[in-house]
């Protein structure tokens, strides 16, 4: 969950070009308004589901990181087929939890959420060191290594956040040692770091982010990245790709992304569309 500081609108975008195979939005918050806006269009996550649908985007992951979130993402998956679950406590979240005395109890609660046979994520989980000061980060990479140990246990992909904190989630999944499926979550590093990833085989998803004009740097690391370790993610409501910036993000927005990514690849949206519907599945397991 990334919220930024772009002007923002209300209005909902137009509907892209459908893609011409299906792909899956990787991360994605259906339980989150934005301005005010439903990302269903007055439709909730049925209205969330058919918009993405009718443009190639036929399967969600649908992501909780606190504990209203993850019990409302326990519920969504178990009512639609086309969406898969993760849960978690947010790096941001786990400090004040900690000095209220609650996050024991929470974790465990989260705990026994993962146990759902279609909630396949452990996640968001990671560092934030751009809203946790030193004074919280010691808790947060407790909570980290936590959902680390968590995602081993259970046989789960991890989904990583990683704000203004590359080095120090790098150095923690390398001590504690990465799930087989883990995935850098609106992927924000540069070449190096992609690089990186990479040699240690984790996937790589990329947001709206990397269709903004200023972005050229984090381009350069997408085009570092072999298909086989791309995803693609909306992280709606927030990061809303180009050229809508500052609206409200959905699932349907997928495309212009996509198209992004193949472009600064240098391959064929058809090409890209199948690496990352293979890739989800492979990491996420199938939907049906």
């Amino acid at each position: 969950m990334s919220p930024h500081s772009s002007p923002r609108s209300a209005e909902r975008p137009p509907a892209p070009e459908p893609l011409p195979i299906s792909v899956v939005d990787n991360h994605t918050h259906v339980d989150i308004e934005r301005d005010g806006v439903d990302m269903g269009a007055g439709e909730g996550v049925h209205g969330v589901i058919a918009e993405a649908r009718a443009v190639g985007v036929d399967r969600l992951v649908q992501i909780g990181c606190d504990l209203e979130s993850a019990r409302h993402t326990a519920s969504v998956v178990d009512r639609h087929p086309e969406v898969l679950g993760g849960v978690a406590l947010h790096p941001n979240e786990v400090p004040a939890l900690a000095e209220a005395g609650q996050l024991e109890a929470a974790l465990e609660e989260i705990d026994q959420l993962l146990r759902g046979e279609r909630i396949r994520v452990v996640g968001e989980t990671g560092l934030d060191h751009f809203r946790t000061g030193p004074e919280g980060r010691g808790v947060q990479a407790e909570s980290f290594r936590w959902h680390i140990a968590k995602a081993k246990e259970l046989g789960k992909a991890l989904q990583i956040h990683d704000r203004d904190a590359h080095d120090d989630v790098l150095r923690i999944l390398a001590e504690e040692g990465a799930p087989d499926r883990t995935v850098m979550h609106c992927f924000s590093g540069d070449i190096t770091m992609a690089r990186e990833c990479v040699e240690r085989g984790y996937m790589l998803s990329f947001a709206g982010t990397v269709t903004f004009k200023n972005a050229r740097e984090l381009r350069d690391a997408l085009a570092v990245v072999p298909l086989e370790n791309l995803l693609v993610e909306t992280d709606a409501p927030y990061l809303t790709p180009h050229p809508h910036r500052g609206a409200p993000n959905a699932p349907y927005l997928v495309p212009l992304t996509v198209r992004t990514m193949a472009s600064t690849l240098n391959v064929s949206v058809p090409e890209l569309c199948t690496a990352i519907s293979q890739n989800s599945e492979r990491v996420y397991g199938p939907w049906a």
